[in-house]
């Protein structure tokens, strides 16, 4: 994120990051299967995609309950039981959808950015 401006003039890119945090949640259990904080850790690896608790559990609980991932519990070395969660057919599926939009959608800013020509 851009250096400077005041929690206002940044609100905008917290509004965005929500938007997308569906898209994010999928696009890493299309790699792995990995319970709630390792997914936080594996976006806030990332510039910009860093998440907090409570906007990510409820995000995956919803997921869960629209078949979109599954969710399996084992116990944990320390503290309570840990939920794994993967991507079901359903939400590659979901995920396939999502990313072809944003490609779309990232076009198009980058055509109205000036940054690409538009196709013919």
């Amino acid at each position: 994120m851009a250096a400077g401006g005041n929690e206002a003039d940044r609100a905008w890119v917290a509004q965005l990051r929500k938007g997308l945090v569906e898209l994010l949640v999928l696009a890493v259990l299309r790699r792995e299967e990995v319970y709630g904080y390792q997914l936080l850790q594996r976006l806030a690896e990332l510039d910009g995609l860093a998440l907090s608790e409570s906007t990510l559990y409820p995000v995956l609980a919803r997921l869960a309950a629209d078949q979109l991932v599954a969710v399996r519990q084992e116990p944990s070395p320390t503290g309570p039981p840990r939920r794994y969660y993967r991507l079901t057919r359903a939400g590659q599926k979901r995920l396939d959808e999502m990313l072809a939009h944003w490609r779309q959608m990232n076009g198009s800013i980058e055509i109205l950015a000036g940054s690409t020509e538009p196709r013919p």
